[in-house]
């Protein structure tokens, strides 16, 4: 049984409501369970240095996660005067993620940045970001094709993430905190709204695991992504 009652292969609840930033080009505010995360989305007309003159577009991502987000209160990383390692990772998945579901050459020689700042932690927060974090992109480079910046759209599918793990010996989808905290094997699945692999991150946290459990972590993912992206979809209509 999980400590919350779902079956092995069911979702948290998903909510992803948009439009909650006055000034952003693009937002969301998703609700994973108990996991909220707010995702905006800002447009610069001027790509990174490095992409000047290429006719690329870029697409970048920050990540945060507010003092009392966890049940002790955390110290915020601006006052320690540097990034923990986890946020750069974290963020440099967004960043990753997001980008492997858009056309740079398409997008233009501009740069949209995603800032996922953590309201809420209860488990699986990186993979809210990114689900959210592409609704608020999809809503900014809609902008730029109302204004006419674009003539075609650079995105190309759907992008989402969800994470599985084997908990009490069996694999599960969509970890909280309470199975996160005692997975064996811990996995975060990236994947297209057609089902193309984008990133798979897994680790064995207690205990090895098979590559057939492997096998399953990831169809369970698969069916997990069913539901992000319908729900990614309702939002946008």
């Amino acid at each position: 049984m999980r400590p919350s009652g779902r079956n092995l292969s069911q979702m948290r609840p998903i909510s992803i409501e948009t439009g909650v930033m006055r000034h952003a080009e693009g937002s969301c505010l998703i609700r994973v369970g108990e996991t909220h995360v707010l995702c905006t989305a800002s447009i610069e007309e001027n790509p990174p240095r490095f992409l000047k003159g290429t006719g690329l577009g870029w697409v970048t991502a920050e990540y945060g996660m507010l003092p009392r987000a966890t049940n002790t209160r955390n110290r915020r990383e601006a006052a320690q005067g540097k990034q923990s390692g986890r946020t750069q990772e974290i963020q440099r998945l967004i960043g990753r993620s997001l980008r492997a579901g858009v056309d740079r050459s398409a997008l233009g020689e501009r740069q949209i940045t995603i800032d996922c700042d953590v309201i809420q932690a209860d488990g699986g927060t990186r993979c809210a970001a990114i689900t959210g974090g592409w609704v608020a992109l999809r809503l900014a480079v809609n902008r730029l094709l109302k204004s006419g910046a674009l003539t075609s759209d650079p995105i190309l599918d759907h992008v989402a993430a969800v994470s599985c793990g084997v908990y009490a010996g069996q694999p599960v989808l969509d970890l909280d905190y309470a199975e996160d905290s005692e997975a064996g094997t811990d996995g975060n699945f990236v994947l297209t709204g057609a089902g193309r692999l984008i990133e798979v991150q897994m680790s064995a946290e207690g205990a090895t695991f098979s590559r057939a459990q492997m096998t399953t972590l990831l169809d369970l993912a698969e069916a997990g992504m069913a539901d992000l992206v319908a729900a990614q979809k309702a939002a946008l209509t």
